[in-house]
């Protein structure tokens, strides 16, 4: 998917449980692409593209605005929510 822009289609995502955030990226089925300020963009189900994209990211061990892209929409959409909810406790 792309914006108006011919950029893919992204959410910021800020703020977010670091841990809980690399627990969910292994669940994804497709990509996660994180894009920097910069213009870098890692592939994040990369455990080396993990180390070196969010290195310069975190701050307290939580993300300050860190840009992603999913292609897969249930990916999108369960990243999305841990942004906005946090990790939800299991029932």
């Amino acid at each position: 998917m792309e914006n108006s822009n011919g950029n893919p289609k992204h959410f910021t995502i800020g703020d977010v449980d670091l841990e809980a955030f690399l627990k969910a990226i292994d669940n994804c089925k497709g990509p996660v692409i994180l894009f920097t300020d910069e213009g870098d963009r890692f592939n994040l189900k990369s455990k080396l593209s993990q180390l070196a994209g969010i290195f310069n990211l975190i701050q307290g061990g939580k993300f300050v605005n860190a840009k992603v892209y999913c292609p897969d929409e249930e990916d999108e959409t369960m990243l999305f929510r841990l942004g906005l909810f946090g990790p939800q406790e299991e029932e």
